[in-house]
C-alpha cells in the first residue's frame, strides 16, 4: 500500500511559505521514490534528555525551545521581504542575529556588533561608514564593551545589512539576550611596554571558539568575559562574569619579590592567568578570585567548561536572577571550581596558601585616564594615540577621515576601549605630531583632561525604550559646563546611564548618575540619581548613593558643588574616591552639597 502525500504547512508553529513547502513536499516525495519512510529510522538510543513540558516553562525559554533564535533566519527574511515589524516573539528571536528593534521609541532596529578585542582595520571603517549612510542613521556608537552599535535600519533592510557586515570579516551573531557578549581585552595588546601577555590572540581565538560551538548560544542569560594582560588602559575585567587577568609567578631574591610579581616556590616561574567569577555592577557585584593559576594556553578550555558549569546549573526559571553572580550566591566557588574540573577531568593550579595574601597583585601606578594620550610602544620608533570621542557617538564621515587617519600614519588599524574611545597604534614618530592635529580637526581629543576624559554614557532615551533620561546629551552638555568651571588636578570618571541595568555601570564611576522621572511643582521631568565613590580593579567600591531626584536643570549646579565641594575638603593630592571613602555618607550630603 502506498503511502498518502505529506502535506505541511507549518513547522512548530510557524507557518511555511510556498517556496518552503515546494522543498519540503519534493524532499519526501524523493524518499518515497526511493522506498523510505520515517517508519524505517530507528529512535536514538542517545536521544539525551526528555523534552520538558513547554506549559512550565517562561516565555523566554519556551521560545527557545520551540524554536532555537539561531534558526529563525528564515523569518527574519520574511520580515524583510514584506518590510515587516516583528511581535514579541521574533522580537526575542532575533537579537541572537544581533537586531534589537526600537520600538517603542522608533520603528526600526538598532543592530550590535560583534568585534573581539576591538580590533578593525581601516578597510572595515569605510564600509562600516558606507553602511551606516545607506542602511541607518548616518552614525555609530561606541560601546563600554568595546563594539559599535548601528540604529534605525529598517525591517527591509536587514538582511542586506548583516550581508555586508559578515562581507568585512564581522559578525553579530549572539550579541544580545542569552549569549556572550563581545569580548574585550587589551586596547594596546602586542605594542604596550607595561603588558605580561598578549591578550588580543587569545581573546580572537576564544570569539572563533564561540562562534562555532551552538551549545553557547542558549544560556541562561546575558554573559561577559574580559581579559587584562597588564597593560596601561585598563580593562575592568572584575566587572564581568568571567574575568582573567595576567600575573607574571616569579621566585624570591634576596628574600624580595620580583616587580609586582606573585611569588611562589611551588610553581614554575612564567606568566598565568588569575579567574575571577560573578562580576555584574549593574547587581553591585565585582567578580570573586577562584583561586587558581591558568596557563595561556588552557584558557579555551577552561573557559568552555565555566560556561558549560553555568549552562547546567544556571537559573532558567527567573530571569531576575539568572546571571552567573546569582548561582554563586547559592553555591561556594570552590563547589564552582570542583564542578569546572569534573568537566576538564584534571585539576588546576592552586594558588599557595602563603601566596594569597598576594591577591591584590600590587599594579604600577598609572597614568590620568590612560586611555587618552601619546604613549611609546614596545617596538622603537613607534607610538599609540587614545584619543577621546565624546560619549562614543561618531559620524560616518568621522569614520572615514579615522580610516585615512590610520592609513597615513599608522598601520592601518584602529582598537576600540571600554571608555567609549578610539586608540591607534604603530604610529611613527615622525608622523606623531600631524596625526595629533588630524585628530582634533577630527573632533577626537588627544590631549588627556582630568574631567572631559572620564565621561561615559549609556544610549539614552532617544534609542531605549528602559532609560529614564537623554544621558548623551545630558552627558555633553555637563561635560562642558563643568571643562569651562572646574579645574581638577585629579581625574574623575563620570558615568551616565539611564536605567537600572547599568550599561554604562554607574555603579563603578567616582560619580554615577542613573536616569529618573523626577517631579518638579508637579511636572514630571528628566533627572539623575546621584551616585559617590565608585571604583574598580585595586580600587574595588561600590558607589552609594548621595542624591536622589535631581533634575536636568539642577544637576549641572549640584555637580559643580560636588567637586568645589571636594576640592575644598580634601586633603593634598587626594583623589575623589580617597576622599568619598573616608567619609560616611551623611557627612558626604552635608559637606559635598552645601552652597
Amino acid at each position: 500500500m502506498s503511502t498518502p502525500p505529506l502535506s505541511l504547512t507549518e513547522i512548530a508553529g510557524q507557518k511555511l511559505n510556498s517556496e518552503q513547502i515546494a522543498y519540503l513536499e519534493g524532499l519526501f516525495a524523493g524518499l518515497r521514490n526511493r522506498g523510505l519512510s520515517f517508519g524505517d529510522v530507528l529512535p536514538n538510543p542517545a536521544a539525551g534528555p526528555a523534552r520538558p513540558n513547554l506549559d512550565d516553562l517562561i516565555p523566554e525559554e519556551r521560545l527557545k525551545h520551540e524554536l532555537h533564535p539561531l534558526d529563525a533566519y528564515p523569518l527574519l527574511l520574511q520580515h524583510a521581504a514584506a518590510n515587516q515589524a516583528p511581535d514579541t516573539e521574533c522580537t526575542f528571536r532575533f537579537k541572537w542575529q544581533g537586531l534589537f528593534f526600537l520600538s517603542p521609541n522608533k520603528e526600526a532596529y538598532m543592530a550590535r556588533l560583534r568585534i573581539p578585542g576591538g580590533q578593525l582595520h581601516s578597510f572595515q571603517l569605510r564600509e562600516l561608514a558606507n553602511i551606516a549612510d545607506q542602511l541607518t542613521s548616518g552614525y555609530l556608537q561606541i560601546t563600554t564593551r568595546a563594539n559599535l552599535q548601528m540604529r534605525l535600519i529598517q525591517p527591509k533592510d536587514t538582511v542586506e545589512f548583516l550581508r555586508r557586515i559578515q562581507a568585512i570579516g564581522l559578525h553579530t551573531r549572539g550579541a544580545g539576550a542569552d549569549n556572550i557578549r563581545n569580548l574585550t581585552c587589551d586596547p594596546t595588546s602586542g605594542v604596550d611596554p607595561d603588558e605580561l601577555i598578549e591578550t588580543l590572540p587569545i581573546t580572537q581565538a576564544l570569539g572563533q571558539f564561540i562562534l562555532n560551538h551552538r551549545e553557547f548560544y542558549d544560556l541562561p542569560r546575558k554573559f561577559n568575559i574580559a581579559f587584562h594582560g597588564g597593560g596601561k588602559i585598563p580593562t575592568v575585567e572584575d566587572t564581568n562574569d568571567i574575568g582573567f587577568r595576567a600575573i607574571r609567578v616569579a621566585r624570591k631574591v634576596a628574600g624580595l619579590p620580583v616587580g609586582d610579581a606573585l611569588v611562589t616556590e611551588q610553581i614554575v616561574e612564567g606568566v598565568y592567568f588569575r579567574c575571577a567569577l560573578g562580576g555584574a555592577t549593574g547587581h553591585k557585584a565585582f567578580a570573586r578570585d577562584l583561586g587558581v593559576l591558568i596557563r595561556p594556553e588552557e584558557i579555551l578550555k577552561v573557559t568552555a567548561a565555566l560556561l558549560r558549569v553555568y549552562i547546567a546549573n544556571g537559573n532558567r526559571g527567573d530571569r531576575k536572577k539568572a546571571r552567573l553572580k546569582h548561582l554563586l550566591e547559592a553555591w561556594t566557588i570552590d563547589q564552582y571550581l570542583a564542578e569546572t574540573e569534573k568537566l576538564l577531568g584534571y585539576q588546576l593550579l592552586r594558588i599557595p596558601a602563603d601566596a594569597k595574601a598576594a591577591a591584590g597583585d600590587p599594579q604600577p601606578a598609572l597614568p590620568s585616564h590612560p586611555h587618552v594620550g601619546v604613549f611609546p610602544q614596545k617596538q622603537a620608533g613607534l607610538n599609540w594615540i587614545g584619543a577621546a570621542v565624546p560619549v562614543g557617538q561618531i559620524t560616518a564621515r568621522q569614520l572615514r577621515r579615522l580610516a585615512e587617519i590610520a592609513d597615513l600614519y599608522g598601520s592601518g588599524e584602529v582598537r576600540l576601549t571600554v571608555w567609549q574611545n578610539v586608540v591607534l597604534p604603530n604610529i611613527r614618530d615622525a608622523f606623531v605630531e600631524t596625526a595629533k592635529k588630524s585628530l582634533v580637526k577630527l573632533g577626537f581629543d588627544w590631549r588627556q583632561s582630568n574631567l572631559k576624559s572620564g565621561f561615559i554614557a549609556c544610549t539614552g532615551n532617544s534609542y531605549c525604550k528602559f532609560a529614564g533620561a537623554n544621558t548623551k546629551g545630558h552627558a555633553i552638555e555637563l561635560m562642558n559646563w563643568l571643562d569651562r568651571r572646574v579645574q581638577l588636578d585629579q581625574p574623575v570618571n563620570v558615568h551616565f546611564t539611564g536605567c537600572s541595568n547599568s550599561c554604562a555601570q554607574h555603579y563603578m564611576g567616582d560619580l554615577g548618575l542613573l536616569g529618573a522621572k523626577v517631579k518638579v511643582s508637579g511636572e514630571t521631568v528628566e533627572g539623575y540619581h546621584i551616585f559617590v565613590g565608585g571604583g574598580f580593579g585595586k580600587n574595588q567600591a561600590v558607589g552609594r548613593q548621595l542624591f536622589t531626584g535631581v533634575s536636568v536643570d539642577a544637576l549641572k549646579p549640584t555637580m559643580e558643588r560636588i567637586l568645589r565641594n571636594y576640592l575644598k575638603h580634601r586633603s593634598p593630592g587626594e583623589s575623589f574616591l580617597a576622599f568619598t571613602t573616608r567619609h560616611e555618607l551623611g557627612q558626604l550630603q552635608e559637606l559635598l552639597g552645601a552652597e
